[in-house]
């Protein structure tokens, strides 16, 4: 399937453009606009602006809920729970964020909790956050929403992809950011090969039979056929890692996991999320630390690369390497470009407004 190629300036202002007219104040739009085009920057298109169709569907169904703010539902200090209201991820997710971040520097460190949000997207994006203010964040996330992914041994879904997350600030060298779903292949990037009509690697699916496959397509059936399944990481590993983040994540903080009682929803993905920031100054070892890491970094680096290898890279540089690659064009499929044309026309028919055809705007 072709792609075509969208200026970045003017995709992240149709983006912004679309929730104006839906509705969203200036300040959700732009948050919901920057966040999406930067996971497409950052190279997770699974992330990206593809998902507008999906949450503009969930508006239309009344689950995802415009211009709504965090409501504290505990508060201890250093410890946080807050209630997202089905809001919009990228603007909750946001608001959540800065009250952690605001609460380690008072304490040195805050346990923070976000349920019933609306999507929240690419969960680096706040690690990134954090790091920006000079803080380690790590993230435990679920997410709610039809179960997709077999349990290990198992063949049919009973959880999502739940992603497992750390950001670290490191003095004077560009940040780590782990950021990975716990499955062999994230959702969004089966999407996105399914409207590309490519394979995905092997050990990612199995069909509705429960045999091994690489066609996207059995996450996506006709109407009354029953989907397939992603497949863990690691088999047993990646299968203990997203339990814990659906029973850290979400059953701790009073949010839902992900079971059929929970899951009515037709379009909306909810995600609750655990976070831990805390400021490293406050270790007393910022300058050992910074020197310690280095010295570690350039050892690990030193390791002769393997035959068609691309190096050695940490955590965070493909991202940095693809933010330089698309600063000024961000590639979308046909498939998924018909889909945000529209998702842009039914906010026209909603609304009587909108940005017009994303593919207007294509190279």
């Amino acid at each position: 399937m072709t792609e075509r190629l969208i200026p970045t300036p003017a995709l992240r202002r149709w983006v912004s453009d679309l929730w104006l007219a839906a509705g969203s104040s200036e300040r959700e739009a732009q948050l919901t606009a920057e966040h999406l085009v930067g996971a497409n920057l950052a190279g997770h298109d699974s992330h990206g602006v593809g998902m507008v169709p999906r949450y503009v569907n969930s508006l239309l169904a009344d689950e995802l809920q415009l211009n709504r703010h965090v409501a504290v539902a505990q508060d201890s200090g250093a410890m946080l729970v807050l209630d997202g209201q089905r809001g919009m991820g990228q603007a909750v997710t946001h608001e959540a964020m800065e009250l952690a971040i605001g609460r380690a520097r008072e304490h040195g460190v805050c346990v923070m909790g976000l349920k019933h949000s609306h999507h929240l997207g690419r969960v680096g994006h706040w690690a990134e956050q954090a790091i920006g203010a000079g803080m380690v964040s790590v993230h435990f996330t679920n997410a709610v929403s039809k179960p997709q992914v077999a349990p290990h041994g198992g063949k049919q879904g009973r959880f999502l992809t739940n992603p497992f997350t750390v950001g670290i600030p490191v003095p004077g060298r560009e940040p780590v950011l782990l950021d990975f779903a716990t499955t062999a292949i994230a959702l969004g990037k089966v999407r996105v090969a399914h409207n590309k009509q490519v394979k995905v690697p092997p050990g990612s699916l199995l069909d509705r039979h429960g045999a091994p496959t690489d066609d996207p397509s059995v996450m996506f059936p006709p109407a009354g056929t029953p989907q397939g399944a992603l497949l863990p990481f690691g088999g047993h590993k990646g299968y203990a890692l997203a339990m814990v983040c659906e029973l850290l994540g979400a059953a701790l903080i009073g949010g839902e996991t992900t079971r059929p009682a929970n899951s009515t929803m037709k379009h909306a993905i909810w995600n609750n999320m655990l976070t831990i920031v805390f400021d490293p100054e406050r270790m007393g070892s910022g300058e050992l630390f910074s020197d310690e890491l280095a010295a570690f970094i350039d050892w690990v680096k030193s390791a002769p690369a393997r035959e068609g290898s691309d190096g050695i890279l940490l955590p965070g540089e493909p991202e940095r390497a693809m933010r330089q690659a698309r600063a000024q064009a961000v590639p979308i499929d046909s498939g998924t470009l018909a889909q945000m044309d529209e998702a842009a026309a039914a906010i026209r028919r909603l609304r009587g407004a909108g940005p017009g055809p994303l593919s207007a705007l294509a190279a």
